[in-house]
């Protein structure tokens, strides 16, 4: 299956189901408080979502590889800010380690799917959008 759109995009799709986790938790009573934390996390998780678009839509291998990147480094900015919020109390245990954990699948996807880009430039097989093939980072 052919990716056509940035919706298209398994990777795309769980970030947005780590952004709204990420807004639950920072919606809770304590964590709504702390308005330094509060809006940290949430602009890094956007930045999650946002740098997977904005690389898609550039029409460029390199490009979309370096957004990529840039986005797994938000991943990691996101999974440091919930260790504090662990560490300050403002979630638990249970919510920390099941975002954490969703944090690291969509690194180690992200990690996948730079990895298989990198793989085709260095072939000489510049993607170009809506010609993503692999199905592994579609849904079918």
């Amino acid at each position: 299956m052919k990716i056509e759109k940035f919706e298209d995009l398994l990777i795309w799709k769980l970030s947005l189901k780590i952004t709204r986790n990420v807004y639950d938790l920072t919606s809770q009573p304590n964590f709504n408080r702390d308005f330094a934390l509060r809006d940290q996390i949430r602009r890094a998780v956007i930045s999650v979502s946002s740098n997977i678009v904005e690389g898609f839509e550039k029409n460029n291998n390199n490009e979309f590889i370096r957004f990529l990147k840039i986005s797994k480094g938000s991943t990691g900015e996101v999974r440091n800010q919930l260790y504090i919020a662990l560490a300050v109390k403002y979630i638990s245990k249970e919510q920390f380690d099941k975002t954490n954990q969703e944090l690291k699948d969509l690194a180690n996807q992200t990690g996948g799917f730079i990895a298989y880009l990198e793989k085709c430039r260095s072939q000489g097989n510049f993607v170009q959008k809506k010609k993503f093939v692999n199905s592994q980072f579609v849904n079918k």
